[in-house]
């Protein structure tokens, strides 16, 4: 969130970083008279404060000094200014309400550093890790979905069954995937200094409301038991639409010291999105599903240091594609791709070369983003009432936070299959993954189960 403050002193830089993320919808100048008329009134209730007690103080002197005809006035006088306060007191709510929630639309203002842009087309790329020395891939790159189905290790249509479309099962090899390539991410991380977490699934709207899935992106999030309503409160819970909203809200409306900083946490959690008018755009495979595990990188620190904790937290993200010998390439996101609540935002994205797409690299495949990190700033400090203080002796401030994937299992799973299937139809295991996959080398897949299988691979 913004500061009044910072919207009354650089209304014009929100202006042009509002232009430059395409958000043309929003009006800022409307927010500025209501702060104008807020802050109007906020005076004359002052004066009229200070007018009321004036009268009020004289009352008894008047009594005491036999005026009763000019105390009558002045207890009239008072009641004036008493109805008169309410009244403007009331008005006075009445657009602070308002303010507040206008403040929850506006996003945050781009760092110096962001490249200007209208969208991913006019993203940045820093740089690129792994393609001068490429494993030897089959003539023709099976995709993740085709694999995942030949060797009995996803199942999307059974889960259609149970849960609807977006929704996929893991079996045998490829569920001890998905477990390996959790314990996997979070061992990396543990020896960078990661403290593990475990939070809640389910969080509250004031949580959501802090890292800023709301009021913006509620249609992509799943209620629970809610119903379909505009109002959030606190009896209302949401499924963890990923662990940025449980852990960075862990610290919520406390004051941490400078010896606690910078404080790093790492949480594994599933994950619910609707991806609201995306999914269409990808009905096979795991790579745009409604539900997903990833394990989480949050960051509190030092106003003065985030910058380079970002830089170090996209370098943290990368070791665990670096130690998986996956390709990946690492992007700044301009201003128009920026997500709401970031100031500066850097994508990383391994290669998987089971499908085309027209913006894959040039040996074919595509990128798929495993990782977002981002610098929000006290954006979200504002928000969720994160604070620390400089000295114990000095005033509280809003500290800076800071998150990345680490990365999204589903994605990583993806690109393995692609990446590191053979001409046989099986899949190597990468070296490093094998400790937490029982030292297997190879995923060769299933048997297929039930009348269905026959004719598709499994005998009579």
């Amino acid at each position: 969130m913004l500061s009044r403050q910072y919207l009354r002193e650089h209304a014009e830089e929100v202006r042009t970083a509002l232009d430059q993320r395409g958000m043309d919808d929003v009006d800022l100048d409307g927010i500025l008279d209501i702060d104008e008329e807020w802050r109007s009134l906020k005076s004359k209730g002052d004066d009229l404060r200070h007018d009321r007690n004036q009268v009020s103080s004289k009352i008894g002197q008047l009594k005491a000094e036999g005026k009763d005809e000019e105390a009558d006035e002045a207890i009239a006088r008072s009641q004036e200014l008493k109805t008169e306060l309410q009244d403007v007191e009331s008005r006075a709510d009445e657009l602070e309400a308002e303010l507040q929630e206008a403040l929850l639309e506006l996003p945050n203002v781009p760092h110096e550093d962001v490249p200007v842009g209208d969208d991913e087309e006019d993203n940045v790329e820093d740089r690129r890790w792994g393609f001068d020395d490429l494993r030897d891939l089959p003539d023709e790159v099976t995709p993740h979905y085709e694999l995942g189905e030949d060797l009995d290790i996803i199942d999307e249509q059974r889960a259609a069954k149970t849960t609807g479309s977006g929704f996929y099962f893991l079996k045998g090899e490829g569920a001890m995937l998905e477990h390996a390539l959790i314990q996997f991410f979070l061992q990396v991380h543990r020896e960078q200094g990661y403290v593990d977490l475990f939070p809640p699934i389910p969080v509250k709207s004031t949580s959501m409301v802090g890292t800023g899935q709301l009021p913006k992106f509620a249609e992509d999030a799943y209620r629970i038991g809610g119903g379909e309503t505009d109002e959030y409160d606190d009896d209302d819970l949401w499924l963890c639409p990923t662990a940025e909203v449980p852990v960075t809200n862990m610290y919520a409306d406390e004051i941490l010291l400078k010896d606690d900083l910078p404080l790093k946490h790492q949480a594994y959690t599933p994950n619910f999105r609707r991806e609201a008018g995306e999914h269409g755009t990808e009905t096979r495979g795991i790579v745009r599903v409604h539900q997903f595990n990833k394990v989480e990188l949050v960051n509190f620190v030092e106003p003065s240091e985030s910058y380079d904790r970002l830089e170090a937290l996209v370098e943290e993200a990368e070791e665990v594609l670096k130690r998986l010998g996956l390709p990946y390439r690492v992007l700044t996101l301009c201003t128009g791709d920026l997500t709401f609540a970031s100031a500066k935002t850097y994508d990383i994205e391994v290669w998987a070369p089971g499908t085309e797409s027209d913006d894959g690299p040039e040996r074919g495949g595509r990128w798929l983003e495993v990782s977002s990190a981002s610098n929000f700033e006290e954006f979200q400090a504002r928000r969720a009432g994160l604070r620390y203080r400089p000295e114990r002796h000095e005033s509280a401030e809003y500290l800076h936070t800071l998150n990345a994937s680490g990365t999204a299992v589903g994605r990583i799973m993806v690109a393995l299959l692609e990446y590191y299937q053979n001409d046989d139809g099986t899949v190597t295991v990468p070296e490093a993954l094998r400790p937490y996959m029982g030292g297997r080398e190879v995923i060769e897949g299933h048997e297929p189960v039930g009348e269905s299988a026959v004719g598709a691979g499994k005998k009579d």
